[in-house]
């Protein structure tokens, strides 16, 4: 499996990816929505898990660019703004986590999707 980790906090995605290579999960990151349709062109990946809020490119909208290229791909949001009911209110289909985000949720969740 392998995953893309899109946020514009830099430090946030680079962790959570070498946390997920310990648990022998491939994953790459990027810190932009420009960025991730650039490595979405070199790799193929199962799931990418986007920041719902970024500059220029939202992770809302960088997901239907993603969805329109690449359909089986499987989609996680991150939200650091509102909580999770806010969150479940406006997309009650998508998968979501709160930020801070806790690895073991992460995980899980992605396995969960997966496995859809």
């Amino acid at each position: 499996m392998r995953i893309l980790l899109v946020d514009d906090e830099g430090e946030l995605v680079s962790t959570l990816a070498e946390r997920l290579s310990f648990r022998e999960i491939d994953a790459d990151w990027v810190t932009s929505g420009e960025d991730a349709l650039k490595k979405a062109e070199t790799k193929t990946y199962d799931l990418a898990v986007l920041d719902v809020k970024m500059p220029r490119i939202s992770g809302i909208q960088l997901k239907g660019m993603l969805e329109a290229k690449y359909p089986d791909m499987k989609f996680i949001f991150m939200t650091g703004h509102g909580s999770e009911d806010d969150f479940r209110a406006g997309s009650s289909k998508a998968y979501y986590l709160v930020k801070p985000i806790n690895i073991e949720a992460l995980v899980g969740t992605i396995k969960e999707v997966l496995e859809k």
